[in-house]
């Protein structure tokens, strides 16, 4: 039987090293392409490494590409919308999960529900109420959204993890007085740290990779995004793939070191959010 455990596991840690290389492999070959020239990224056969570094693909890169102002506009509308995605998705969160009102199992099953809706039935409609508003090339169709609720998603996850929270903690609370909202702020909320980061971080990839919501909404070059200054990194003549790929690999690194730095809460927050239902 030991034996035969050993076995189990051997197996399944060499299906999670493979499963690992093919998903970083993408990463591996934009970041090698970043230190070739557009000759050698063409060749065929490929090869698999630089025979000659061009470390100078960032710098030129960054004439070429106006990082930092693509940067500043992607946070402009990541970190707002990470605020509104955790404020609205906990307090959604905090009245399925604790609070009696009617009809709140149907209205969580809507919830749930309209995550099977797909995104694409609500673009036009919604494009054209921003229209109308005269907000179609700002930021506010792409922030607004995140302080209606979070996210659908977001709301189960935080609720979930606020089920394994025994409710004697909310009934000691009430017997010296606290509200409801103290009860979510002063007690809760640092025992869900773990999952609120979780959200945090999916938020923020979310956002920071957005590719579909500035190219609806923002028309003006200065306020383009990371993602979409990236799409647009084209011209009449063909595409510098060796700038691209160095521009690239810079703006993936801001996702690769919240993933590094937070990874034990973003773990715990997602092993924990499905203990009790």
């Amino acid at each position: 039987m030991r034996r035969l455990r050993n076995g189990s596991n051997i197996a399944v840690t060499i299906v999670v090293y493979v499963l690992g290389l093919l998903v970083l492999f993408p990463f591996f070959w934009m970041a090698r392409s970043s230190f070739m020239s557009n000759i050698e990224i063409n060749a065929y056969p490929p090869p698999i490494l630089p025979r000659v570094w061009h470390l100078e693909n960032y710098p030129y890169a960054l004439t070429v590409f106006p990082f930092a102002r693509y940067f500043l506009n992607t946070l402009t509308i990541t970190v707002p919308s990470i605020c509104g995605a955790l404020m609205t998705a906990t307090f959604a969160a905090y009245a399925f999960a604790r609070l009696d009102f009617p009809l709140k199992r149907l209205w969580f099953t809507l919830v749930i529900g309209s995550m099977l809706m797909p995104g694409a039935v609500t673009i036009i409609p919604i494009f054209l109420g921003w229209t109308f508003l005269g907000l179609s090339n700002s930021y506010v169709p792409l922030i607004v959204p995140a302080f209606l609720g979070g996210g659908a998603f977001n709301i189960f996850l935080i609720r979930q993890f606020l089920m394994t929270i025994p409710r004697d903690l909310d009934e000691a609370a009430t017997i010296d007085g606290a509200g409801s909202v103290r009860i979510l702020f002063t007690i809760l909320v640092p025992l869900i740290t773990p999952v609120l980061l979780a959200v945090g971080m999916f938020t923020f990839i979310l956002y920071w990779n957005d590719l579909l919501g500035p190219l609806i909404y923002i028309s003006d070059q200065n306020r383009q995004t990371i993602s979409q200054a990236l799409a647009a990194f084209r011209s009449g003549y063909g595409t510098d793939w060796k700038s691209m790929m160095a521009a690239a690999s810079m703006s993936i690194l801001p996702c690769v070191a919240l993933y590094l730095i937070g990874q034990r809460y973003f773990v715990e927050g997602i092993v924990l959010s499905g203990l009790k239902s």
